[in-house]
């Protein structure tokens, strides 16, 4: 396994729409494998293939907080079903330093090839149905901070929380 370069906002390869993948081979089980290393190296819970500099449909994610070290591989994803609304607040590994607030869908059902080239359809919801939205739009050249209403340094919402906890007292 190798850990990859992370793209950060700013190269033009995150404003790409991806190419689905023609096939799991060897060589993109070992692209996704390398992306789980990067992802968990870079501590996200997330990292979409053109963040790495690849221009194909799929992405890795540990989206259940419960469960760190479950990592999960959509290979040509589609996301089938959205309910509900969220609010969240996101930060990005290709938008280091910032975070933003974003409404996504509260319930998902998204359904996509695993690294064996296995179909799978699951349903994810609260954070996790953040993780997977988020994750899927860079597949689409979409960042969060196309979708945010606010996007502030990490400094800046931690100053927030600060003085949010101070009144809650």
């Amino acid at each position: 396994m190798a850990i990859r370069k992370i793209v950060e906002k700013g190269d033009e390869i995150l404003a790409k729409k991806c190419k689905p993948v023609k096939e799991v081979t060897k060589h993109i089980q070992t692209v996704t494998r390398d992306m789980i290393d990067t992802m968990i190296e870079a501590d996200g819970v997330g990292l979409a293939a053109p963040q790495i500099g690849i221009m194909k449909r799929m992405f890795v994610c540990r989206p259940e907080l419960e469960e760190p070290e479950h990592n999960y591989v959509f290979i040509n994803p589609e996301i089938l079903e959205k309910e509900g609304e969220q609010d969240s607040m996101e930060g990005c590994l290709s938008v280091p330093g910032y975070i933003g607030h974003v409404v996504r869908p509260e319930k998902v059902r998204i359904q996509g090839l695993d690294a064996e080239g296995e179909m799978q359809d699951l349903v994810f919801d609260g954070f996790a149905a953040t993780c997977i939205c988020h994750e899927y739009d860079h597949l689409d050249g979409i960042l969060y901070t196309d979708r945010s209403d606010n996007v502030m340094t990490n400094e800046e919402y931690a100053e927030i929380l600060k003085k949010q906890e101070e009144e809650e007292r």
